[in-house]
């Protein structure tokens, strides 16, 4: 079923007029009340499962928070309800662990595109079609992160829907398939791992929206295995701060 405008969405729990055209989409329903300090005016509108959503202004246009829980059938969800009432500019962030030992904790990433190895975005585009971010949203990013001169790589991310399968893959009945991938996204370049983006970027071409992502780099397991330096951070401020002065960007050129 699509709902109207009208309806209250039925996830979210959101109803039409609750929450801007613009929103900025944690995972963690804990994060939304700290991101939403960035805004002005800000309230919390409801709490339903994982989605927790806040709404404020952001340089004068109504803006939200809205949280996703974990992984791609949740974060989907809470992007066509968005949708649905309106939202045409989203922004993902979120953590990811890193996969190539120059990226270091604390470091952000941008994503140009992501690896769908996951299950959602099956249902909705044959997988030989790309999850890629939206260009302007993206390049909002990276605008902002040049901006704040901070440590912040671009380019492409990996999705999955298992995280210990990535940490411990050995365990797993599948290890060698597991491994191989693993090893062949490294050979390719791909930065990081989490496990959102692929589902957001594929449900917002469907949809017809604008999609982008970042992340704080909370570790680097390739570098733990190397014997190398492995800073482990879990403050996301930079990030936070990342995708508000991004937000602002995009409200600026809309």
């Amino acid at each position: 079923m699509i709902y109207s405008e009208q309806e209250e969405q039925y996830h979210i729990g959101v109803h039409a007029g609750e929450i801007g055209r613009f929103v900025i989409m944690p995972g963690d329903p804990g994060r939304c009340g700290k991101i939403a300090e960035r805004l002005d005016d800000a309230r919390m509108i409801i709490q339903n499962r994982e989605f927790c959503t806040w709404t404020g202004t952001l340089a004068g246009e109504k803006v939200s928070v809205v949280s996703t829980g974990i992984g791609g059938p949740s974060a989907a969800i809470a992007l066509e309800e968005c949708a649905n009432l309106g939202a045409h500019t989203f922004i993902r962030i979120g953590t990811c662990g890193a996969m190539q030992e120059d990226i270091l904790g604390g470091d952000l990433i941008v994503a140009t595109g992501a690896v769908r190895m996951e299950g959602t975005t099956r249902e909705y585009a044959p997988i030989e079609y790309p999850a890629v971010p939206d260009p302007d949203v993206t390049a909002a990013l990276r605008e902002a992160a040049a901006q704040r001169d901070i440590r912040c790589h671009t380019g492409i991310v990996q999705s999955k829907d298992s995280f210990y399968s990535q940490h411990s893959p050995e365990t797993k009945p599948v290890a060698q398939e597991l491994t191989a991938k693993w090893e062949a996204w490294k050979r390719m370049g791909c930065l990081a791992s989490e496990m959102e983006s692929a589902a957001l970027f594929i449900v917002g071409a469907y949809r017809r929206v604008r999609v982008g992502a970042c992340f704080l780099v909370m570790a680097n397991q390739e570098r733990a295995k190397a014997g190398l330096e492995n800073p482990v951070v879990h403050n996301t401020d930079s990030a936070i701060d990342l995708s508000v002065d991004a937000m602002k960007i995009l409200i600026q050129k809309t």
